[in-house]
């Protein structure tokens, strides 16, 4: 049965007295599964050697053992090769042993994702659900356009964090650079180093959590007090992953939307100036 998120846990912010959030059970009858997707067994596995491939051929080669029923495949030898495990809408686990390049990870919807090494710009971006695991750095725009799912880097990660997020949950470890959470619209971003100038800029909605310095807030983000729930949440959330706040999460700084831009085009150009 479905049921408003308000009733099932922390979310607060209302678009328009509406949410767009629904959950499901998962006793019902529909499977919401894709057509053509894979019935697979996480207990069988196999070995990508990726050196010989092209992405194409490795994004490929992981469809045609989902469809034999393969549930936990590795790819060894990624050579740190751009736009691989692209547009997975399956439930899959995938090991990357080594480092991928740019637009890695995207358009997921499902897949759980552990890579060991770095990943280049852009990676998860717009993925609808699953999880994604950077065991080092990241590049710029991390996430973007991120939906649904956790998308977690161990280690810093480039400007534009979360750039357009709309949904899901980031985490860094460590740094992440300026204007990240830029016109971030929904969502969580845990940081829990230092943040980049301009930490949500022209934010609609949404909550960023800081554990170190923020050089500065961009347009309309403004600092916001953490509630008990939300650490409650916070620590259940970095203990998936192996991962603690500096100091505790209690001494998370919180970062939320001042919503002066929510009726921006009703402003007046005196009151435009003031907002910008």
């Amino acid at each position: 049965m479905a049921k408003t998120a308000a009733a099932s846990d922390m979310h607060g912010e209302q678009l328009t007295g509406r949410s767009q959030q629904r959950f499901f059970s998962a006793e019902e009858a529909e499977a919401f599964l894709y057509p053509g997707a894979a019935q697979v067994d996480i207990s069988r596995r196999a070995d990508i050697d990726a050196a010989p491939l092209t992405p194409r051929e490795i994004n490929l080669r992981i469809r045609a053992l989902m469809k034999e029923g393969y549930g936990d495949i590795t790819i060894r030898n990624s050579g740190a090769k751009h736009s691989c495990i692209v547009g997975i809408l399956n439930r899959v686990n995938l090991t990357v042993e080594g480092s991928l390049g740019y637009f890695a990870c995207g358009l997921l919807d499902g897949p759980n994702v552990r890579v060991t090494g770095r990943v280049g710009w852009s990676c998860g971006e717009n993925m609808m659900s699953g999880t994604i695991v950077v065991e080092k750095n990241a590049g710029s725009t991390f996430g973007a356009a991120l939906r649904g799912g956790d998308l977690v880097c161990k280690g810093d990660v480039g400007g534009r964090t979360g750039i357009d997020m709309k949904g899901g949950t980031i985490i860094v470890g460590g740094r992440t650079g300026a204007f990240s959470g830029f016109m971030m619209q929904r969502g969580r971003m845990i940081i829990l180093g230092d943040a980049g100038k301009n930490l949500g800029d022209s934010m609609y909605d949404g909550v960023i959590y800081v554990g170190g310095a923020i050089a500065s807030l961009g347009v309309d983000a403004v600092p916001a007090e953490l509630t008990a729930l939300e650490i409650g949440w916070l620590e259940r959330k970095l203990a998936l992953y192996g991962m603690e706040a500096p100091g505790g999460v209690a001494n998370l700084k919180k970062i939320a939307a001042g919503k002066q831009l929510w009726n921006y085009d009703n402003l007046e150009p005196a009151e435009k100036k003031l907002v910008l």
